[in-house]
């Protein structure tokens, strides 16, 4: 971000206060309207992802044409990614949700990237047991979302390699330092395994494209820290014959204890809820959240609490309310502060507490095919 903002998001870095509509504005991309949401609306044939109507997904590069051109018979793929530091936590698997949800209703292919690699490069700290270890971890909490076996595929840097090399070698090609440098503002100190990364983050942009001989767009949902990732791609896409993906970016979901972002980070564990907490900490963690709420009940009760700052509303807005009649139920208690935060907090822990048992279920379910979603062979020589 420019010297003196208030805030920074980075794709290795986020924090302070996010103005959401000074950061589109920053980073160039177009807003998701009405228009598009009707786009999304006609498509799918039904009520829509509640990411998308509640306005956690706001920003956009080029997903207007990507529909238009689904409407008229185009195909197009989906492509997201994790780079395993440590556990899954909830706002981990924002962007994962929507994939699922459009690969079930619209019945498109789904390419999943592991990058243990470059949590290896990024992280001091992390050996690469772990970051292999917590990237298959990883892979089966995205995987028990629902994803189809027939049309997911992964692929785990690492063991990828093989496949992703030779067409990351043509991609770094096109890329010169001084890009690389600018976008991500790296130093002098930071290693090549970094510096690199980026010509492998762009090669399942492309992989059916090259796989199938002929233009297969690619729409990429993730969160709006990792566009500067993607804007390298775009830059590189025609020059070797490629179309440009398409973004479609969701805001940051808020930690725990009020911070811009929810975070992994060792030294702030209640920060975020992680999938594998056990029930003792998820209370804690829930109970003790940062929220809009006044100083005393009397003064909540007479001017009513702000949601939007509140990381409890945070959960319920994306994923723990079930009907948007629930969610609209607990934002106007909020307001009007007939709800108060204890009340709010009990709401909804009892509905992560459902979401975590059944999802630690579909986990053991998903472990017999996680293996072979991984993509080890090219599709064809370069």
């Amino acid at each position: 971000m420019p010297e003196g903002e208030e805030f920074v998001v980075t794709p290795y870095e986020v924090r302070g206060h996010i103005d959401y509509a000074r950061l589109r504005e920053l980073f160039g991309t177009q807003e998701v309207t009405s228009e598009i949401l009707a786009k999304f609306h006609h498509l799918t044939g039904g009520d829509l992802h509640p990411l998308l109507t509640r306005g956690v997904y706001y920003s956009h590069r080029d997903l207007a044409a990507l529909l238009d051109g689904f409407a008229n018979g185009k195909p197009f793929f989906l492509y997201s990614g994790r780079g395993p530091s440590g556990p899954l936590h909830t706002s981990h698997l924002v962007p994962f949700d929507l994939c699922q949800w459009l690969q079930k209703r619209l019945g498109v292919p789904m390419y999943i990237q592991i990058t243990d690699d470059e949590k290896f490069w990024a992280r001091s700290g992390l050996t690469r047991e772990e970051s292999v270890r917590w990237g298959y971890e990883n892979l089966l909490d995205i995987l028990a979302l629902g994803f189809d076996p027939k049309r997911t595929h992964v692929f785990f840097d690492s063991r990828s390699i093989a496949a992703l090399y030779p067409l990351a070698i043509r991609v770094a090609r096109k890329i010169p330092y001084s890009t690389v440098k600018a976008v991500f503002g790296f130093e002098p100190s930071t290693n090549i395994g970094l510096v690199f990364y980026t010509a492998l983050q762009t090669v399942p942009c492309f992989w059916p494209s090259w796989a199938e001989g002929r233009s297969v767009p690619c729409l990429i949902p993730c969160g709006i820290d990792q566009d500067p990732h993607f804007r390298v791609t775009r830059d590189i896409a025609e020059g070797l014959g490629y179309p440009k993906p398409a973004l479609l970016h969701g805001q940051m979901i808020p930690g725990l204890l009020g911070e811009a972002a929810m975070s992994t980070s060792g030294d702030r564990p209640d920060n975020a809820l992680f999938l594998n907490d056990p029930p003792n900490a998820v209370d804690r963690k829930v109970r003790n959240a940062f929220t809009g709420g006044r100083a005393t009940v009397e003064e909540q009760r007479r001017l009513g609490a702000t949601p939007e700052v509140c990381s409890v509303w945070a959960l319920w807005r994306t994923r723990f309310a079930e009907s948007e009649e629930k969610f609209q139920e607990v934002t106007s208690g909020c307001r009007s502060g007939s709800l108060l935060c204890g009340e709010c907090k009990s709401q909804v822990l009892e509905r992560v507490h459902a979401f975590l048992k059944a999802h630690a279920e579909a986990r053991e379910k998903v472990r017999d095919w996680a293996e072979g979603t991984v993509v080890t062979t090219a599709p064809k020589p370069l």
